[in-house]
């Protein structure tokens, strides 16, 4: 290695660079999360309020005008992402700070409520910053378990590579089935206008899909000739064997697919959710003075 050039895994002052947003600075947000939930929890109990706590005394104020400047911060995060620096105030620094400061929201929105909750807009406000927490939290389980696995079944292939590799497979099954008969051959039409995408999401979330006529045909021409293809019939051996090609190629692309949407699906809640609590916390925010 050249004498100046950075570790990768270490720069020069001993800093791990690759220790994900979670660990960032040795807990740097979740200590500070912790430190603040912590104040929260302490002056709650310390603060008289009478008859009680609730959002509409002076600390339920102090508690909510902080709630809201965090989520207000919080929400940033979309357009932080946009530039990628490094230093205190990295990408990571910033997601670290919006996972652990957006969990302690838990804590003071909850005391800001003064835990009195009903049927109305501010419990909606709370409901849906619950939801959006929620949603980060299972965004933050996908994102510590999943791209390993994704990368393990990608075993170095692209998506594109991957639907190559079974059109690659598709022309060779064209070819192998030219000299079967014709409701052989209508076996192997149906494996080539598979679609490996068909489904919906509930089989691309699952990685089940029952109707993959690649399996069925597969399954129909062995049914055809005994439970095994018959050595001595060349062209139903070679399709079968192709067949078992593409079910395996079929199987990586699938599962590929289903850890690709785990890895984005809880955007589709998170990111919509959000939008709907600014909503509902401006309703929240604007009744509090209307009335105030």
């Amino acid at each position: 290695m050249a004498a100046g050039a950075a570790s990768p895994i270490r720069r020069a002052k001993g800093e791990v660079l690759h220790d994900g947003f979670l660990r960032h600075a040795g807990f740097r947000w979740l200590k500070i999360a912790t430190l603040i939930c912590v104040l929260s929890i302490a002056s709650y109990m310390l603060v008289d309020v009478t008859p009680r706590h609730n959002g509409g005394s002076w600390y339920g104020y102090a508690m909510g005008t902080i709630g809201v400047l965090l989520i207000l911060w919080l929400t940033l995060l979309g357009l932080r992402k946009r530039a990628m620096t490094r230093g205190r105030w990295s990408l990571k620094a910033w997601t670290s700070a919006h996972v652990y400061l957006g969990l302690s929201l838990i804590v003071i929105a909850t005391l800001h409520t003064g835990f009195q909750l009903g049927w109305n807009v501010h419990t909606l406000a709370y409901a849906l910053m619950m939801l959006v927490i929620l949603s980060g939290l299972f965004g933050i389980a996908v994102y510590a378990t999943l791209p390993a696995a994704l990368s393990n079944n990608r075993a170095e292939m692209t998506q594109v590579q991957m639907l190559d590799a079974v059109r690659a497979i598709d022309r060779q099954l064209h070819d192998a089935a030219q000299p079967l008969t014709h409701e052989q051959a209508a076996l192997v039409r149906q494996s080539l206008e598979d679609d490996p995408f068909g489904g919906g999401l509930i089989a691309r979330l699952s990685g089940r899909y029952p109707r993959c006529a690649t399996a069925r045909a597969q399954a129909a021409l062995r049914r055809w000739t005994g439970e095994t293809p018959d050595t001595g019939n060349d062209p139903l051996e070679r399709i079968d064997a192709l067949l078992e090609r593409k079910q395996a190629m079929l199987a990586r692309l699938r599962r590929h697919l289903k850890l690709k949407a785990l890895l984005e699906i809880w955007l589709y809640v998170h990111v919509p959710a959000t939008f709907a609590l600014l909503a509902a916390l401006t309703a929240h925010v604007v009744s509090v003075f209307f009335y105030w």
